[in-house]
């Protein structure tokens, strides 16, 4: 089905800017930048995309005119009464998902790469500006933005969106796993082991933080034992 234009035009303005960020970044806007892909993600409603995406997605605004499936106007009521009024805005954190995959899964080039995340960046702004602090997505949104930021080696900002997710939700534990990836990664294991620590310590027994330390725990053990012995 294709999205009319008279109804999404603030769409087609974004469109317009993608393609302008494009350019900043060095990249074609009339090539394929991924090989039978279209460029833009939010007008394609790709299924390959789709379909890894969070299932309430496909009833998000747009989605559920374009997606089979979608336009179940029961489950929409329901999500919009589970998630409050920020509903109305989640499209734009599916999309920001569908540029994150991509930058992950299908693209190898350092600029496209960076396009991708950016524009994601872009999507998950525009849902963190326009929801309250309360909305229950929130956490994982900034996690999601922080883990991006991180990947643009943009730290600082990283840590930030992440450390407020945690703020906001202290028991989500995604959060805690991407800061202790970040620290392990920079070499700096004892930050790397409180932020798992931290996190355990509010929700307790969850497998990706255990096994996150269990891995940090082997890695120092094979560290010391690898150190020359002293007579």
């Amino acid at each position: 089905m294709v999205v009319k234009p008279a109804k999404n035009c603030r769409y087609l303005c974004q469109a317009l800017l993608a393609a302008s960020a494009a350019l900043s970044f060095g990249l074609p806007v009339h090539a394929e930048l991924v090989p039978g892909y279209s460029d833009d993600v939010r007008f394609a409603f790709d299924p390959r995309e789709v379909g890894l995406l969070p299932r309430y997605c496909i009833h998000t605004q747009l989605f559920r005119d374009n997606v089979r499936g979608g336009n179940k106007p029961d489950e929409v009521k329901r999500l919009t009464s589970l998630m409050g009024g920020g509903f109305n805005h989640m499209h734009h954190y599916c999309w920001g998902l569908m540029y994150t995959n991509r930058a992950l899964l299908l693209v190898h080039d350092p600029q496209t790469r960076k396009h991708y995340l950016t524009n994601a960046i872009g999507e998950f702004d525009y849902v963190i500006y326009r929801v309250p602090t309360d909305f229950r997505l929130l956490p994982e949104i900034l996690t999601k933005k922080g883990e991006n930021l991180i990947r643009l080696e943009r730290s600082a900002e990283g840590i930030e969106q992440l450390e407020r997710a945690i703020a906001l939700k202290p028991d989500y534990w995604p959060p805690y796993a991407a800061l202790s990836d970040y620290y392990s990664n920079a070499g700096e294991p004892a930050k790397a082991r409180k932020w798992l620590e931290e996190g355990l310590s509010v929700s307790p027994n969850t497998q990706a933080l255990t096994r996150r330390l269990a891995e940090l725990d082997a890695q120092q053990s094979k560290h010391t034992s690898d150190r020359p012995a002293t007579h």
